[in-house]
This record gives structure tokens, sequence and C-alpha cells, in this order.
């Protein structure tokens, strides 16, 4: 059964849906509460597994999540006339796109960035205070200050705001080059000029158009008049037959050639008409002062025509000398290099190649100002994301207004806007890299690193590696429910206890009770240590708060077993919101002591710039009436903001209401018998880290 959700507000995912096992979790049927949002699971492959950690106020080194999601936040960015780089070569405003939709984004291959194909898995908007982005080639990019984009020296956000988001982060300056190849052009303008354009450049280009005579018994004369395009790609035959129909000249389809071994079908249109002949030769008749969207027209139609785009080059060819110099007229207009190349002189008609200069910046800007119709000749896929753009920040500036802004999660993790390289959504400040979308995104968007079993015995076998214990359920609980499907935090269990390899573990879930055949062997031997998170005893109150997590007399229950196994056992009060549950703390702490709990610790209620939003959208839903006592008493112990970075008192805060909590906590402690001075288990590096007995490379057996 699907139970509530925590955040609010978000859209829905759209992943592949996991499917889920019964587990009792500790809530009966009638506090179960149907939800139409569906948790879904996203499979991917990492590329390492241990992360490294140097915070002094954080008790581990080195942390392992298996999986990503279970937090909130978001970042909303762009405006929505910004132009986003489509999977087909052409733009489209980024407040018109839609989950599904193919775009470009990169993805890193060696030394470069390279341009792939993405799917946009999410769309949204907000309205919130916006910023403009000016580069030195012109280039504007307006967005939210949290936006972040990909410069020389890695992605930035577009302003630090730490007076918003209490904490110190790369932000744009005037020094940062961004990524990508600059504003994409605008498209010329489909009017009456640019179809006679673009059928002047394809019926030259390709057209078989001619009027003959011959005789004929019986008859006069026997004039022909036909005019025939055929081409393997439709649309450039549908924009043609489109273009004449309005000018009232009507076509018919037949099967030019048909499909064999190695050789597409070839599709094309024709008249027979002598009308039709003679309007389709005035029309294609070279104009005396050719508009600009005559000459966008007109490339468009030589280039779906006799054009090519392969191996990063863009060439037109062909054998007229005189529609080769309308090329390079119609170049010269939108200020385009271009190059001629003279082929195969020594043949009765030799071949002429107009050669594009300029690198992809040019290339893409032909495409959107000329619009040619056949999509497939404009494929970047693996282009080095480089260029000579001039880039460089010139400007940034505060608009001065809210606005609303919009934001994509795509598989990439990226996007093009406007030519530079543009973040998607990120979910929280500790996974500032994990692209995913706030609220109710975040709670069914999740990703499950199936590769984390190998990595890790890869790691662990690494000449270098220094033995420290592994905190697992760091950032995300490393026992979601879909582990039961995964079973991902089993596998890494078992390595490490092949391997002796200490560790600890923090978790809301009783799901921890199945591994309690890993686990026991290993804390006979100091090797592992765990604590259970408990908010509070109130079990109405935790339903809200933490609606899928197990219930609190679960989690009590975990940690009686965990202690009747033997495993070193402890209880983490977190986190402790001012007015709501700050109350219930010696409550929980005496559970927990009841229950064979030997640690204990406690975490103030922390609001980060991505999770402030979220919470307090919860706090005036559930409880409206202390919405705002509960935010003066969080400023209040945050030294005047609702967030303090800094280390040492992040954690647990400063002020009366801080240090009244902790002498609380403290004074709990020792009438329970908790965290005593003489249980070695209770400190930092208290695990056994020479028992580590690393994996041997391809299986080789150790001589000693």
């Amino acid at each position: 059964m699907h139970k509530l959700r925590g955040a609010l507000s978000q859209i829905q995912g759209r992943f592949e849906t996991a499917a889920r096992s019964p587990f009792d979790d500790g809530w009966t049927a009638d506090e179960q509460t149907q939800s139409a949002i569906q948790t879904t699971v996203t499979e991917e492959r990492a590329r390492s597994i241990i992360a490294r950690n140097e915070s002094p106020d954080v008790p581990f080194e080195q942390s392992i999540n298996p999986y990503r999601g279970c937090e909130h936040g978001c970042i909303y960015c762009l405006a929505g006339e910004t132009k986003i780089l489509m999977a087909d070569g052409t733009t489209r405003p980024l407040a018109e796109l839609r989950e599904g939709d193919q775009i470009y984004g990169t993805r890193r291959d060696g030394w470069y960035r390279r341009y792939v194909r993405s799917r946009v898995l999410a769309h949204w908007s907000v309205i919130k205070q916006a910023f403009r982005v000016t580069l030195e080639d012109g280039t504007t990019l307006v967005a939210g200050g949290d936006h972040r984009f990909l410069t020389e020296r890695g992605w930035k956000h577009v302003v630090d705001n730490i007076e918003t988001t209490g904490r110190n982060r790369a932000h744009l300056t005037t020094n940062n080059k961004l990524m990508g190849t600059g504003a994409f052009a605008d498209a010329a303008a489909k009017d009456r000029n640019y179809q006679l354009g673009y059928l002047c450049g394809m019926i030259r280009g390709d057209a078989l158009l001619r009027s003959y005579r011959y005789a004929r018994a019986g008859r006069a004369n026997g004039d022909q008049h036909r005019f025939r395009l055929a081409l393997c790609d439709e649309k450039a035959l549908c924009r043609t037959e489109a273009y004449l129909r309005d000018w009232q000249i009507h076509t018919r389809w037949f099967v030019f050639q048909q499909a064999a071994a190695g050789r597409r079908a070839m599709p094309a249109i024709r008249t027979s008409a002598r009308m039709d002949l003679a309007e389709i030769r005035e029309l294609i008749d070279w104009p005396r002062t050719p508009a600009d969207e005559w000459a966008g027209g007109f490339l468009a139609g030589i280039f779906d025509a006799e054009g090519s785009f392969s191996h990063g080059v863009l060439r037109i060819s062909n054998t007229d000398p005189e529609i080769v110099r309308w090329i390079g007229l119609c170049l010269e207009r939108f200020g385009f290099r271009y190059r001629v190349e003279h082929t195969k002189l020594d043949q009765k008609r030799p071949v002429d190649v107009v050669r594009l200069l300029g690198g992809l910046r040019e290339q893409l800007r032909f495409f959107h100002i000329a619009d040619p119709a056949i999509t497939r000749k404009r494929d970047i896929e693996g282009r080095a994301v480089k260029s000579e753009a001039r880039l460089r920040v010139r400007k940034l500036e505060p608009l001065g207004r809210s606005m609303r802004l919009y934001d994509l999660t795509t598989e990439t993790e990226d996007f093009i806007a406007n030519g530079i390289v543009s973040h998607n959504c990120y979910a929280r400040p500790s996974h500032a890299y994990l692209e995913l979308s706030p609220g109710l995104d975040f709670e069914t968007k999740l990703f499950a690193k199936t590769n984390a079993v190998e990595l890790l015995k890869q790691e662990l076998s690494q000449p270098g590696y220094q033995v420290k214990p592994i905190a697992f359920g760091a950032n995300t609980d490393c026992y979601q429910p879909i582990e039961r499907r995964y079973q991902l935090m089993r596998g890494l269990l078992e390595v490490l206890a092949a391997r002796e390899h200490p560790l600890t573990v923090v978790t809301k879930s009783a799901l921890i009770e199945r591994d309690l055949d890993l686990l026991a062997p290993m804390a006979k031997k100091n090797l592992v240590k765990a604590f259970i998170s408990i908010t509070t005893l109130d079990a109405p109150l935790a339903r809200r708060l933490e609606p899928r997590a197990a219930s609190p007399g679960r989690r009590v229950d975990a940690i009686r077993a965990l202690a009747a196994a033997g495993i070193p056992t402890g209880v983490l009060v977190a986190p402790v919101i001012p007015a709501l549950t700050d109350k219930s703390m010696e409550e929980v702490l005496e559970a927990g002591a009841q229950a064979g709990a030997r640690m204990a610790g406690w975490i103030l209620l922390r609001l980060p710039n991505e999770v402030r939003p979220l919470f307090k959208e919860w706090l005036a839903a559930h409880y409206p009436q202390r919405a705002d006592h509960v935010i003066s008493i969080v400023r209040q112990s945050r030294g005047g903001r609702e967030n303090d970075p800094n280390f040492g008192s992040r954690m647990s805060g400063t002020g009366k209401f801080a240090e009244l909590i902790g002498r609380r906590f403290e004074v709990a402690c020792k009438r329970l018998g908790l965290n005593r001075e003489d249980d070695h288990m209770a400190s930092r590096g208290g695990l056994d880290c020479a028992r580590f007995v690393p994996p041997s490379s391809g299986g080789q057996l150790k001589l000693f």
C-alpha cells in the first residue's frame, strides 16, 4: 500500500515503477493512506562508490550511499523564452518543453564533454527573483540566482547569495568563461519570400524541370513537360509540396525508386502540366534584390538538396557556377565565412564545394537561420563542447523583480540554454549534482547504483587504500523500501564482512533486522556500530513528519533486536524541531536506552536554502498556529538566520535554545547510562581497522 508523502507539492516522475513487497513497518492498516504518487527507480552505473569527507563536525571520513534520493530541495532557473537546443537541431522556448521531449545535453568522454541526446524527465516553473547574465559576445541569459552554468572552472551558481543560502558556494564572476557556442540565432521568417528562396534552392539544386518536343504519329507535335523531385527524405519533399501548393501548383506523389538491399526507397513528387512548369520557372527566377528571408530560404533549400554535414564539416556541392555564386552571396549576407573548393577540374562538369568555416558555433547558426527541413543533417552527437566564442561574463545584474522561471530534469543532468551548457535542477545541498527535483520529485524519483558491490571490491583492492570506518546512511537512508528489491546494502555488507572492514550504519528503517546474520558476527570483532534515528514517539506527529518511514515503535523494536544480537546500538534524536519535537527528546532517549541502546546523539533542525521553502510549506499546512514561533526559534538558534553553515555549530546551533537542548541531552544521557566514557564504542574511531584483509586482484591466492 502506498502511503502519504512528506512534501506537499511537485510534479510526478516518469521512471519505471519499482515493485514493492509487503513489509511490516509498524503502521496498522487503518493508519495507511493511499497515494497516487508512485515511487519509481532509475538504475544507474556509478563511477565510484566510497565518498570522502573532511568536515570536522561529521563523525566519519568515508561513506557509501547505494541509493540517491531522500531529501528535499531544488533550484529553478531560466526565463521561459530561453531557447533550448532540441535533438533534431532546432530550438524551442524553455516554457514550451514537455516531459518526454528529446533535447541535447552533454556527457564527459575523455578530455571533453560531448553533446549527446537526452530526454526531458520533468518540467515545471516557479516565481522568484531574476538576474541577467551578459557575455562578451552579447549572449544574454535570465536566470534565478541559484541556477548553475558550466564554466571553464566547473559548475557555478549565478550568485553566491550567502545571506539566504547560509553557505559559501562557487558563483559567477567577470573572470569566468561559460562553456558552449553562444547565443542561438533567430530563424528567418517563413513568409512568401522564404518560400520562394527555398523553392529556388531545392528545385535548382535537385529537381528535373524540362519541356521538350518530339514527333508523334498522327499528331502535330509531342510536347512534354516534366517537373520531378525525388528525395530519400520526405520532410524536404513535404515542405516543397506544401510551398508549391501555396502558389496553386499541385503535385502528385509516386515511388521513384523501390527499397532494395543497402538502398532506401526514394519517393518523389511530379507534375506534367505546362502551366505549372511555367509558374515554377517564374518562382525560381533569381531575384534582383533578394530579401533576408529569401536568402535564408535559399540556403535551406540548397542545403536540403545538395548539402551534407558529417565529421564536423558542413558542405554544399554543385556543378553550376551561378548556383555556387548565389550560395556565397547568401552566406555573406548573414556574415558567414566560407571557402569554395574546386574538385575534379579535369572533368567536363567540375564540382565546386562550398565549405562553411567557424566550427560548431557557425554551423548551428546556419541551421537556426536557414532552418532546413532535413533534420538528420543537423546531428551534432559526439561533438566536443569547445568553442572560440567570446563567452566571458561581462555583466551580472539583478532585474529588481520576480518573474516566472522554468527548469528541467533531464537524463544527462544538463541541457543547452541559448548556446550555454546549463545544469538542470538539483535535489539538496548535500547532493548538489543529483539533479532531482524538489518535494515529491525527490521522494518519487530514486536512483539505484546497481554496480555498487562491484565498485566496492575494486576500491578496496587499490594498493593505496587506507582503512577507515565506512558510514552508511550519511546522506540517504541505506535501508530505503527499494532495498528490499535491489539488496545493494546486503551485497555491500557481504563484501565488508568477508574483508573484515569496519562500518557504521544510521537508518530509520526496521529493515536493518534482515542483516543481523552479517552484522552480529562483525560486532563480535568490533567492526560495526549502528544508530536508529527517532524524531519523536508521537505517532501522529511522526506520521506527518516521516510518512514513509517505520513507525517510532517499530524503530524502538529494531534497537532492541540489534542490541540483543550484540551489536553496539545508538539512538539518534534528529532533527530536533523547536516547539514541535523538542519536548519529546527525553522520551526518545529513555525508550532507546530501555531497548538496549548504548549511545545517543542529537541534531538541531537545519534549513539549507533547498530545504527551507519545503519545510515552511509543510509547517504552514500541518501546524499553521505554530509556524511563526518555530521559525523564530530557528533564527534565534542560527545567529539570526534560518541556517548556519559553519563547522562546529551547524549541527547543534547557538544561543539559549540550543544550549538548553544540549544541557537536557547531557542530563538525560547521564541518567540513562548513555554515552558512558568507559564505552569505547561510543567514541569516534573506536572500531577495529587492523583486521582488514584486502581483496586479491584477479582472484589470486596469497602465499602467506
